[in-house]
Order: C-alpha cells, then sequence, then structure tokens
C-alpha cells in the first residue's frame, strides 16, 4: 500500500509510467550470443561489489610493516603495508580469500566476455551504421579493462606483479624523448616509488571504474535508443525486432544469467586457486622469480617482447630500444586498428546505408579473412608468452621454441586468414550449410558465371535472389522521390507519395520492396523545353482563364448589389424547409 501511494505519487510529478511502460515493452532478440554483453555486464557488477568488500582490508601504502598472521612461513617478516595487508586478506579474514580469488576471476571473466563479444560483433557486421559510436564505446570499455585488471594486479606488491610493472615501466620508457618523463610522471618518481601503490590503488578503485561505469551506461542508452539489431529470419526485417519483451519474459533469463555468472565465478573463486602471493614472496627489484607469465589479456603484450629480435636503432641522435616496437607500436597499431576498421570498410565497399539485421560471416569473405588472420597473430603472441614452459615440458632448447613461434607468428596468420577467406567464398557462392557440405569444385579459386568480383563485399549490388532489381532515390527540389525498377522485366513503377528525406524514401522503398537493394540517381531527366507555339498558347490561354475569372467575380458582385424585384421568392431561412 505504501509502496503503490509512494509510485502513484512519484508519477503524479514526474511522469515516468509513459516511459516506463515503453522501457517494459522493448523486445530483445532471442539469440545466445546477445548475451556476451550481459556477461560482461554482470562480470563488471560482480567486480564491484568483491572489490568493495576487499578495499576495506587492504592498506594501499609502501611503508614497511612486519607481518603477523596465520601464514607461518611469513610470520614476523617486514615487507610493504600493500603485501602485508593482502596476505592477511587472504589468510586472517573471514571469506577474504574467496573474495579475493572470486575478485580476481572476475576480472578475467570481464575482459574475455568483451573479447567475444567484440570478436561477434566484427563478424556479424553490427558495427556499422548507425552504431559505428558503440563500437568506439565497447573498443575504449576493453583498454580501461586492460587497464584496470594490470592496475590491479600490479597493487598486492608481490615479486610476480613487480617484474610485470617494471617491464611495463620499461615500455614506457622506451618511448623516445618523453618516455621516461611520462614513466615518472604516473609513478611520482623512479621506479619503484614511496606513492607507486597509492597511485594504482586510486587509478583502479576510483578512476577507471567511474569511467567504465559511464561508459557503460552510454552502451545501454545507445542500444535502447537505436533498437537492438538482430539476425536474418522469418518476420524479421530491418524495422522491426523479434523477440521477447523486457518484461516479464527477457527480464527473468537475465536475472537468471546474473545469478549463473555469479554461481560460477564465487565457484572459482572457492574451487580454484589463482595469484598465490604468499608463494612468490615481496616486491624486491634485485630478485626475479621464472617462470613468470602474466594474465592471459596481457600475454600478447608479453609474447611480442619475447619473439621481437633485440634490435635498436637512432633516429636524430636518439636511441629507440628494442621495447618500442612490439610494446608500444604493435599495441598502439591494435587498437588504432580497431578504432578505425566500421569507417575503413564503409570507405572500401561504399556501403552508407543503415543496418538492422546482422549478416552472416559468410557474407563478407575479407572481412572473416582479415579477423581469423588477426586472431591466429595474436594467438600466436599469447602462446608466446609460455615459451618458457613449452620448452620444458617438451624438453628442448627455449631458443628452438623461440625460433619456432618466430616462424608461425608470420607465417600461420596468413595461412588461417587466406583459407578463412576461400572457405567463406566457397559457401558464399554454393549456398552450402556448412563446411562440411563443401565439394571440391566449390573451393576452386576461379570464379564462375554470376559470382561476385575477388575480394569484394558490394551491398549495393542487387541481392543474388533478386537479379536486375533496384529500387533508385532521388531528391526532387525539397522532397525525396523513389521508384522500383526491374531492368530484366522492364517494369519501372514509381512511388506515389513524396517524402522530406532520403531516409523516409529508403524506409518506404525497403517497406514495400523488402530484399532489394537501392541505389541513389540523380533523378530522372528533365523535361524538354516548350516550343513557342506551345509557349504561346499556354500564355493566352493564361490570360483567357484570367479574363473569365474576373468576369465571372465581377457580375457576381453586381448580382449581389441588385435590389431584390417584387417577385423574387423570399430568401430561406437555415434549417427550415
Amino acid at each position: 500500500m505504501i509502496l503503490d501511494r509512494l509510485a502513484r505519487a512519484l508519477d503524479d510529478r514526474l511522469r515516468l509510467s509513459p516511459i516506463t511502460r515503453r522501457g517494459l515493452a522493448k523486445v530483445f532478440p532471442d539469440h545466445w550470443s546477445f548475451m556476451l554483453g550481459e556477461i560482461a555486464l554482470y562480470s563488471f557488477v560482480a567486480l564491484i561489489l568483491t572489490g568493495v568488500y576487499l578495499t576495506f582490508f587492504f592498506d594501499a601504502s609502501s611503508a614497511d610493516r612486519v607481518y603477523h598472521g596465520s601464514y607461518a612461513p611469513l610470520d614476523g617478516s617486514t615487507t610493504s603495508a600493500a603485501y602485508a595487508s593482502t596476505v592477511r586478506l587472504s589468510w586472517d579474514v573471514r571469506a577474504g580469500m574467496l573474495i579475493r580469488q572470486t575478485h580476481h576471476w572476475a576480472a578475467l571473466v570481464f575482459v574475455a566476455a568483451i573479447v567475444v563479444h567484440l570478436i561477434r560483433i566484427y563478424f556479424t557486421g553490427a558495427f556499422r551504421k548507425p552504431r559505428e559510436l558503440n563500437w568506439l564505446v565497447g573498443v575504449t570499455m576493453l583498454t580501461l579493462a586492460l587497464a584496470n585488471g594490470f592496475t590491479g594486479y600490479s597493487m598486492p606488491d608481490d615479486l610476480l606483479s613487480g617484474l610485470g610493472l617494471r617491464i611495463i615501466v620499461s615500455v614506457v620508457e622506451s618511448i623516445p624523448l618523453v618516455g621516461a618523463w611520462l614513466a615518472s610522471l604516473a609513478l611520482g618518481g623512479e621506479f619503484p616509488s614511496d606513492v607507486m601503490i597509492p597511485r594504482l590503488f586510486v587509478t583502479h578503485v576510483l578512476l577507471v571504474p567511474a569511467v567504465l561505469v559511464a561508459l557503460v551506461s552510454a552502451h545501454l542508452a545507445m542500444i535502447v535508443r537505436q533498437k537492438h539489431s538482430q539476425f536474418p529470419g522469418p518476420g524479421r526485417t530491418e524495422h522491426n525486432v523479434v523477440g521477447s519483451r523486457l518484461w516479464p519474459s527477457y527480464t527473468l533469463r537475465s536475472l537468471a544469467l546474473f545469478a549463473w555468472v555469479l554461481a560460477v565465478l564465487f565457484a572459482l573463486g572457492g574451487l580454484v586457486q589463482i595469484n598465490p602471493i604468499w608463494l612468490y614472496g615481496p616486491f624486491e627489484p634485485a630478485q626475479a622469480t621464472m617462470p613468470a607469465q602474466p594474465d592471459w589479456y596481457v600475454a600478447w603484450g608479453d609474447g611480442a617482447l619475447r619473439l621481437f629480435p633485440p634490435w635498436e636503432i637512432r633516429i636524430a641522435g636518439h636511441l629507440v630500444p628494442g621495447p618500442f616496437f612490439p610494446g608500444v607500436v604493435l599495441g598502439g597499431l591494435t587498437f588504432l586498428a580497431l578504432y578505425a576498421w566500421p569507417f575503413a570498410e564503409r570507405l572500401r565497399t561504399k556501403d552508407r546505408r543503415q543496418h538492422h539485421l546482422l549478416d552472416r560471416p559468410r557474407d563478407h569473405p575479407v572481412r572473416i579473412g582479415v579477423g581469423v588472420a588477426a586472431l591466429t597473430f595474436y594467438g600466436v603472441l599469447v602462446i608466446s608468452a609460455g615459451d618458457d614452459i613449452i620448452a620444458r615440458l617438451l624438453r628442448v632448447s627455449v631458443y628452438d621454441v623461440l625460433s619456432a613461434l618466430r616462424v608461425l607468428v608470420l607465417v600461420l596468420p596468413v595461412l588461417a586468414g587466406a583459407l578463412a577467406f576461400l572457405v567463406a567464398r566457397a559457401l558464399r557462392r554454393s549456398g552450402a550449410g556448412g563446411v562440411g557440405a563443401l565439394t571440391r569444385v566449390d573451393l576452386r579459386t576461379v570464379r564462375g558465371p554470376g559470382a561476385p568480383p575477388e575480394g569484394r563485399d558490394e551491398p549495393e549490388l542487387p541481392a543474388p535472389d533478386r537479379p536486375g532489381e533496384r529500387i533508385e532515390l532521388w531528391p526532387e527540389g525539397e522532397v525525396w522521390r523513389w521508384r522500383y525498377r526491374d531492368s530484366s522485366g522492364g517494369v519501372s513503377l514509381l512511388g506515389n507519395r513524396a517524402v522530406l528525406t532520403e531516409d523516409e524514401a529508403a524506409s518506404a522503398a525497403r517497406l514495400a520492396y523488402p530484399g532489394v537493394d537501392r541505389v541513389v540517381v540523380p533523378g530522372p531527366p528533365p523535361a524538354a523545353p516548350p516550343g513557342r507555339v506551345r509557349a504561346a498558347l499556354r500564355r493566352w490561354g493564361d490570360a483567357a482563364m484570367g479574363v473569365s475569372l474576373l468576369v465571372a467575380a465581377l457580375r457576381q458582385r453586381r448580382d449581389r448589389r441588385r435590389p431584390p424585384a417584387e417577385d423574387d421568392p423570399p430568401p430561406r431561412r437555415p434549417g427550415r424547409p
């Protein structure tokens, strides 16, 4: 009763019911791949919940502390306050080990869900107009997730995380001219500095999470505003969404997924050990630990550093150390390519239409070839981060493993990308249900009749099942018109309604003729100018029309002024027979 009255009072003042009703009626498509983004969201919620608990017991300080606790091998040892509080949190705080390990697993799942979600968006073309901004937000979230994961990994001040932080500092210092200044500015002095851990703590728990919360909110708001994309299927068009309403079916399903994500994360935190810092010991600049592998989401950078030859060059008298190329250049090019891909593909394909239906990966062989090559390249780099472990397991020299991985990182991505391109092109041409249904004829590289041009994904071409058909749009003054044209059947039908914008004309045409690509044309040819006789007749006709209208108006005015005669019938009153 009280809640009902409170809701009514708020609605009387804020008029929230129309917005709430419209939001609860929003439709979401039913496909498992759309849950990848929700897994990332719920992992982020788990990170926030467990992180708040950990902040109550973590001491973000580099000051010396004498550890006294349940872990006997370190009892009485002098370590940093950050390391001592983390060991105490793991061994002496109730549920501390569970929360700490769950927090770490949630970070791994969070980054993994973002990566897999971006892969799904890439291969299905969900980054195309009007969702380029959402793609940029997602890539920025991935960048911040990597940064936040690394800062959290480095805060305990153990020997393994200290080595990883020293590697990152070395990469930053390899930047010519400004590298050493940037590293000193970030750490507050020369590595390791006394304010290093407090700055990592503030970045990890305040700055980056605040930006992530803002980006997640913007990401969800854009999805609601733009409506959800969906896979092609019966009844699904560019103008509707087929699926479940937000309330109650989709909400209950999403809450069930949230419960499963929390259950899996807490099961991992309680049953699978991760980052046992008490075994590594506190960080000492003069010590190192082997084997030392970082978390998987930064392992590709570590693998690149291991594979790249120790080359050093000088540019304008300034030394460019070896870590600059695999660390700074490769990392910068990676995220620059991610940010630029939607615009580069649009520039290549000349496709500026709005897309709400997703692609099948086979429909764009170039896209799938580039994507598979990139995934293979970074997969080899991740494996290369464990070259010492591979050498120990295979009982061979680590230098032999390193040489083999250097060959694989250059050759394997090209082979994998080319194979993916050929298979996707064969699937698109043959219409086979899967890779297993392909024949040797389908995999031939020679183009057959009617096949699309090599290496092109032309969205402006007519649909393969509607040859010769197209929609033509053109401006006519301040309005837009469209017509349907079938060149094979000699049919041309003009739309009977003009609209104000090109998008409205395209929407009307797609609604009338779904599946037919549109082509913007300058418009119909202008009419020929009239001849002299026709122009003279038109002028005389206009003059005669004007004179007749003037005579009729004067006669009507004279009849109104004439007094009524005796034999004229009386005027009738309205409403009477």
